[in-house]
């Protein structure tokens, strides 16, 4: 293993401890499985680059104490090769990023922290450095968030929490794909995901005090996740708290 893999590796053992305390959740099962991280991964299989990062985020959807999800994107399809996942409502999501972060950086692989903290998802010393970022904020996901799907529904329990106001959101999320890439810059390829978002809407808005929601599942998926998120002059912004279906 290199010095920068190591880096990182020790990175994402420390991160359950010092990132502890961020509110419990009762998951399906009853168990207290709250993240204490949301990591997004904008990807294309349009992107040479975009491999390692893949790999990376696989690797990270393996531990209970990140929210790890890969977010497709449609932007490179032009260059020979449409990819087989991507969504316009992801590639949307990523430029509302980088509006609210003021930088207008747009690219692959990117990962955003918690909806704030952008970094280069191929490079493993950035994705340490914005994992200790988050990890350094004592106001990390804060907001308390359990979900239970049945019948098609999912119902969504919020904490009370002084950030408000922020949205509700929820995900529809595969929990692994592979795709054999025909063309374009990774031609020969079996690309390997995990965690895809396969379908997104808001089902609320939340004031601050606790609050219940049911709503129709957002797609096929093999779990939700929902996410209590700010908005920033009409963009997403910071991630307040998030739980998922299947809480681990």
């Amino acid at each position: 293993m290199n010095s920068a893999r190591s880096v990182l590796a020790l990175a994402l053992v420390a991160l359950p401890a010092a990132l502890a305390a961020a509110g419990g959740v009762r998951a399906e099962g009853g168990e207290n499985a709250a993240p204490k991280a949301v990591v997004e991964l904008f990807t294309s299989q349009g992107c040479a680059s975009c491999p390692p990062a893949d790999a990376k985020l696989v690797e990270m959807a393996r531990n209970p104490d990140i929210l790890a999800l890969t977010l497709p994107v449609d932007y490179w399809d032009y260059l020979g090769w449409a990819d087989t996942l991507a969504d316009p409502a992801h590639s949307a999501r990523q430029r509302g990023y980088a509006e609210a972060r003021g930088d207008g950086k747009v690219f692959t692989p990117q990962m955003v922290v918690n909806g704030a903290i952008a970094c280069v998802g191929s490079k493993p010393e950035e994705v340490a450095d914005a994992l200790e970022e988050a990890r350094a904020d004592d106001e990390r996901l804060p907001v308390a968030v359990s979900v239970d799907v049945a019948g098609g529904e999912a119902s969504i329990r919020v904490g009370a929490g002084a950030e408000a106001p922020a949205e509700v959101w929820l995900l529809a999320v595969d929990r692994e794909e592979e795709v054999a890439i025909a063309r374009g810059e990774n031609t020969g390829r079996h690309a390997h995901y995990a965690n895809i978002v396969r379908g997104m809407v808001k089902i609320g808005d939340w004031t601050g005090a606790e609050a219940r929601f049911r709503h129709a599942l957002a797609g096929h998926g093999d779990f939700h996740v929902v996410l209590v998120q700010k908005r920033h002059d009409g963009n997403p912004g910071a991630i307040l708290g998030a739980g998922r279906s299947d809480a681990r």
